[in-house]
Parts: C-alpha cells; structure tokens; sequence
C-alpha cells in the first residue's frame, strides 16, 4: 500500500511541476480555461498508455485534462465518488470509481466545479456479475432458509436451483443473499441471475457425489449407536438433512480414543469404492467436505479423518477447534491436498476401495454434543 501511495504522490508532483508554469491570467490558460477532459488511464506511471473507456467498481483511475484544479464533486452515473483535494491538479484528478451500484445508468461521469461549471465525459462503469462462491450448509431442507455467501448480488436478482426451480429471495446485501428452498430443488449447482449478468456455482446443492461416509446405509466396524435415524429425531435435535446421521453426545475425556465411524474396505462395500481415481491422481483438484452441527462448541479434543487410504493412519488430517455452529448444520470445506500433505503414507488407487475412519482424540475434555454428515470428496470447479 506505501509504494502504491508513493507512485500516486510522485506522479501528482509530477503533474503539479508541470502545472506550475501555466499562467494564471486566463487568455494564457489552456482552452481559455475551461475545464476538459483529455483521457482516462490506469495509475501506474509505468503504464501511461493504459487508457481507459470504463473501470470497474472501487478501481482507482486518473482523470487527465485541463484547468481541473476547482473540481468539487464528480459523479459516475447517480453515485458520488469521493475526492481528495491532495489528488486534485489543474491537469489531473485521482479517483476511485464509486462502489455502490447506480440506479441510474448513463455510463458517464460529471464533475461540478467551484464556480458552477459542470463537465461530462463517457465513462463506463463496469459492473460485476455475481460471483457464487459458497453454501452456509449445502444441505437444506425444503421451505427452509438457504445462505449463499459470495459478492455483486445486486437486487433485483433470481436464483435458481437444478430442475428450475426459482427460489423466494428472504434477504440481500452485496455479499450475502438469503432464499427459501422451493419444492423441486434438485442436486446440482445453484445459479444467481442479476442485470449484469449470470453465474452458475462450482458447488453444488444437496451434493451426493463420491460420499464414502454417510450412514445410508449403516456401514464399518465402529459404534451403529452414534448413528441417528429420521424417525428418532426429537424437539431440540438436530434435523435430519439427508437421511441417518452420526451425533457424539457424551463427554470426552483428554486424549481418549473414540472411534466415531468408517473401517477397512471390505467392511464398507457401499462406500469405500467412492472415492474417484482423479481426487488420488490430482487431490489439488478435491475439496473434502461434509455437514457439520454442534449443539455444544466443539472446543477441545480433535477429529482425525483418515480418508482414501489402504491402511489407519493415526496422525491423519486433524480438524481441530474451536468450531461452534450453534444448532445450525455447516458445509465444512477442506482442501484435499492438505488432506493429503498430512499422511505419512501418500494415497494411491486402489481396485478394491480404501479405508475410511472418523476418530476424536486430543487435548482436553470434551462435552460433546457434535453432529456429522456426507464426508465426500468433490471437484472444486465444476465442468
């Protein structure tokens, strides 16, 4: 930031030398004085020649011209932009492009002089699609709240889920945007349509791909009774999103061994084979994921995940606290090479499916009452 403010201040300096020797009696002045604009560019002295017809949002530009230096206020389209009398010259103005979207558009600025003098010049301001980047919980119910975080969600605005169908938008902001799930939501990305454009998630909604543990069926050698059923989910629990789920409810005690789910292929049929040759060939193209809620902070002990291996390893991937997500389901994202950069053995494929563990062992006791779903491996970008 320094050498950023630097270049700007040399090359206002630069500018006001030059400024320095025009007369001030007005016959002498250029343009007899009025105001004008001669061109738009980039900042950077380096690149001079950079001229710029439009510029996006927040982008800092400078305005080049003459007789500049009683510039009070400017406006791109209907938004203020914000001046600094210290970046104000007779032949320059340094400006950032206001943030907030226009409600009108005119793709042109206006500047306002001291004494009354106004000046237009066409200038676009280049407004952002939506950018999609998350789900607060990729698992949600239908006519429940779903959280999509990312930026640019300027109303009005349309989502729209796999099979159509539209959402009822609840709330907005520019990097949050909240929608009921209608009926018909189907697995697969969600996409966000505003006026300046459309965007389709990496993510997907309701994601059922490469799940390797899930408890749909009830599958390892470890503890069936952490396994919570739909029909046995009471007033207070958390819901069920996607079938069965797994819920530790008890203390536990520093550095005791708790093996949660998971097993050795052969004791998983149904899942040990899901995990997909691309995600051991290139695992910096996987993210692991799965839905978590903690009626209780999960703030001591660690949960070890073993993951695409042919054996335990006890020193796995260590997801550790502090997480608290106060009764709501999470979508945990981890990059899966961390995953990987974790083992002591690396993964390779394997024909006959991989061993899969979740263990909480660590430091400090636990009162748990933590809750698990969906551990998949997914591709971060869809195709």
């Amino acid at each position: 930031m320094k050498s950023i403010n630097k270049s700007i201040l040399l090359f206002i300096m630069a500018l006001a030398v030059v400024s320095s020797f025009t007369s001030c009696k007005k016959d002498d002045l250029p343009n007899n004085g009025t105001p004008r604009i001669l061109y738009v560019r980039v900042t950077n002295p380096a690149s001079s020649d950079s001229l710029l017809i439009g510029a996006a949002q927040g982008n800092l530009i400078a305005i080049i011209g003459e007789n500049l230096g009683e510039a009070r206020s400017m406006w791109f389209n209907n938004q203020p932009a914000t001046l600094n009398p210290t970046y104000i010259t007779n032949t320059s103005i340094i400006v950032n492009v206001p943030t907030p979207i226009p409600t009108v558009i005119t793709n042109k600025l206006k500047i306002f002089f001291s004494n009354g003098d106004s000046l237009m010049h066409n200038f676009q301001v280049q407004i952002s699609k939506p950018t999609v980047t998350s789900m607060t919980s990729e698992y949600v119910n239908t006519g429940e709240v779903a959280t999509i975080n990312g930026n640019f969600f300027y109303a009005p605005l349309t989502v729209k889920f796999t099979g159509g169908a539209t959402a009822e938008v609840v709330s907005v902001t520019d990097k949050i945007l909240q929608v009921r799930v209608p009926t018909g939501a189907q697995t697969g990305p969600v996409t966000v349509t505003t006026n300046f454009g459309e965007t389709k998630s990496d993510f997907w909604f309701r994601d059922n791909r490469n799940i390797f543990i899930s408890s749909d069926p009830y599958e390892g050698w470890w503890n069936e009774s952490y396994v919570v059923k739909p029909a046995d989910v009471k007033p207070g629990d958390p819901p069920s999103i996607n079938g069965n789920y797994i819920r530790v409810k008890k203390t536990l005690g520093a550095w005791s061994w708790n093996e949660i789910a998971g097993g050795a292929a052969n004791a998983m049929p149904n899942h040990s084979k899901n995990i997909p040759d691309a995600a051991i060939l290139k695992p910096e193209d996987y993210n692991l994921k799965f839905e978590v809620n903690t009626l209780k902070p999960y703030n001591a002990s660690t949960v070890r995940i073993n993951v695409a291996l042919k054996a335990e390893d006890n020193d796995a991937y260590q997801w550790k606290p502090p997480v608290d997500t106060k009764g709501q389901w999470n979508t945990i994202v981890i990059p899966f090479e961390e995953v990987v950069a974790s083992y002591k053995v690396k993964p390779t494929l394997s024909s006959t499916g991989y061993w899969t563990r979740i263990l909480m062992q660590g430091p400090g006791e636990l009162d748990a009452d933590i809750s698990f779903d969906n551990f998949r491996l997914v591709p971060k970008v869809s195709k």
